[in-house]
């Protein structure tokens, strides 16, 4: 085939809630080829199963017709292809709510839908030839209670939309795709690539891992955030994928932000495992990519390797959960280990039956110049099976105790109602137990085949570790050399750390053992982490497993998505090398 230009692949939502203008940002910033939209966070699925719940009509994102409206004209006008997960539990609703909205304003528009990921209805079906589903992180089978299952959707890969654009779709809808297959489908089908192209499908995996984010890879959520000018509103990520899958990372001239290789490295970090990272078409080496800065806001991706994908895929479930309420109190002045005392055995009397957990936030400042510098939070969470136990009843005999307990009681709001904390399972599926089907614009049904190699996935070996740094030292915060990424994968926790020389990467290597590690994190004291090398990305990433215990929406932890955890161990203090400090 004859190489085409590189197609230049936008995104416009890194998750259900993103800036609603995106969209017409980035058709109207500049030339794109296909606009593409990730909604679908493991917690968001949660969130629709309620809606669908309430009305069987939902379970798609509500708000993407409304940010799709103001940008149709000029998609109309180039032909730019839109291709979004937004069809959550429900794809063939969301292309219903599209055609409606089409024919009410005398659009002409091709819509395909993508389906074949719900197996909630499946999963007794399933179970014997799937080992009965066990979980990814603890081992345990999947309930076997039908109604404990509240989703149970499959990632699928990206040749549904290669299939859909080829036939004319100017919209593709998708359900749980994965987060990168938007990406991907949309660069296969522009180059023409085919099924077993490892090298240059996994190329164009990286690429949508960076930009799925959306401005998470211009210079949001970015640890060396004061290098960049301005965040105000950083503008939405590009990738040029060329047809021999390499890539360049940009972003429209004139938007706020910035791509540069840090920028671009966070994301390639974030929430990832083993440098083999796993997608129903590919297995992308992580550890063989290059990045070069190029002039202006481009970095360019080089020498992906790719592998034949898994005979797997995964599957997200999310189930019953138990009922959770809590509140914030404030501790001022003197005292404070007593009052807190105080509190939590006046609560615990009062609440025999609920499972409670007190949580400490902060420190005071002795002799503090403002109240607020002596007022310590304490967050307590009550757990139970039973709704009743820890509803509204529960949060107000909290407050009950304004009159009767330590002085200077006052809460962070009022009381409120229980809420379900849904459990998150993740599980693996055979790829040949699926049935990823496209149903194109013009209503022919079409069943995308499987991948035409699988393979078993390979472990990681990991390299031994070198000889700790012997010079001279001072001791300082890790952040004085290091960046970091983190974030959430279900009850697990990842973060990346980078550096920028080859001098500090070495030293990072000898200083960041699983050990050294955990010092430095004490809650992973008696918890399984996994260590793995990136060496061309100078980045290590460390894998806390349960630390985020029954995933985003269940675990007692503040930070429930561990978005935090990199900017909390750059904070900590260790020997820095002399020589390597500017």
């Amino acid at each position: 085939m004859a190489d085409r230009r590189p197609v230049r692949i936008a995104n416009a939502s890194g998750f259900f809630g993103d800036r609603m203008s995106a969209l017409a940002e980035v058709v109207n910033g500049g030339p794109v080829d296909v606009v593409t939209g990730d909604y679908l966070a493991e917690v968001t699925m949660g969130i629709l199963a309620k809606q669908r719940a309430k009305n069987p009509a939902l379970g798609f994102v509500g708000t993407f017709p409304m940010q799709l409206a103001p940008a149709m004209p000029i998609i109309l006008e180039r032909g730019i292809k839109v291709v979004v997960n937004a069809g959550g539990l429900n794809p063939h609703g969301l292309t219903a709510a599209l055609k409606a909205g089409a024919e009410k304003y005398g659009v002409p528009l091709k819509i395909a839908t993508i389906d074949g990921d719900d197996i909630r209805e499946r999963m007794d079906e399933l179970r014997a030839a799937n080992e009965g589903f066990p979980s990814l992180e603890s081992g345990a089978p999947l309930a076997t209670d039908p109604a404990w299952v509240y989703t149970a959707n499959a990632y699928l890969g990206a040749w549904g939309i290669v299939r859909a654009l080829a036939e004319g779709a100017d919209i593709v809808v998708c359900p749980r795709v994965t987060d990168a297959s938007l990406v991907v489908g949309a660069a296969a089908w522009w180059h023409g690539w085919a099924r077993d192209d490892w090298d240059r499908l996994a190329g164009a995996v990286a690429a949508g891992h960076i930009i799925e984010c959306g401005p998470q890879a211009t210079g949001g959520n970015y640890s060396s955030f004061e290098e960049i000018a301005d965040l105000s509103r950083p503008g939405f990520p590009i990738a040029e994928v060329s047809a021999d899958g390499s890539s360049v990372i940009t972003k429209h001239d004139g938007t706020s932000g910035t791509v540069n290789v840090g920028t671009v490295t966070a994301q390639l970090v974030y929430e990832i495992g083993a440098p083999r990272y796993l997608n129903p078409d590919v297995v992308t080496r992580l550890d063989t990519i290059a990045l070069e800065q190029l002039p202006g806001d481009r970095v360019a991706l080089r020498g992906t390797r790719g592998e034949p994908p898994p005979t797997t895929t995964k599957v997200a479930v999310v189930g019953r959960g138990s009922f959770r309420n809590e509140m914030t109190f404030c501790f001022v002045g003197l005292d404070i280990d007593g009052k807190i005392a105080l509190f939590e055995r006046v609560t615990r009397a009062a609440n025999p039956t609920a499972r409670l957990t007190f949580q400490r936030l902060g420190n005071a400042v002795p002799d503090a110049a403002s109240e607020n510098e002596a007022l310590v939070l304490l967050r307590v969470i009550a757990v139970h099976e039973d709704e009743a136990v820890v509803s509204r009843t529960f949060s107000s005999s909290l407050i009950e105790q304004g009159l009767s307990s330590y002085p200077g009681l006052f809460a962070t709001d009022v009381p409120g109602r229980a809420s379900e904390a849904t459990a998150y399972v993740p599980t693996l599926v055979r790829q040949s137990d699926l049935e990823h089907k496209v149903t194109h614009h013009d209503g022919r049904v079409e069943i995308i085949p499987l991948p035409p190699a699988m393979a078993l996935a390979v472990g990681y070996e990991p390299p031994a570790l070198p000889s700790p740094f012997a010079g001279e030292t001072v001791r300082g915060p890790l952040g004085r050399l290091v960046d970091a990424r983190s974030g959430d994968k279900g009850a697990n926790a990842n973060v990346g750390l980078w550096t920028r020389t080859d001098e500090a990467y070495a030293w990072l290597r000898g200083e960041l053992s699983v050990a050294r590690f955990r010092a430095l994190l004490p809650e992973a004291a008696d918890l399984r982490v996994d260590r793995y090398e990136l060496p061309n990305l100078r980045a290590l990433n460390f894998v806390v497993h349960d630390l985020l215990a029954g995933g985003a929406v269940a675990t007692l932890r503040f930070d429930r998505q561990a978005k935090a955890l990199g900017e909390f161990l750059r904070g900590r203090h260790v020997d820095l090398p002399k020589g390597l400090l500017a």
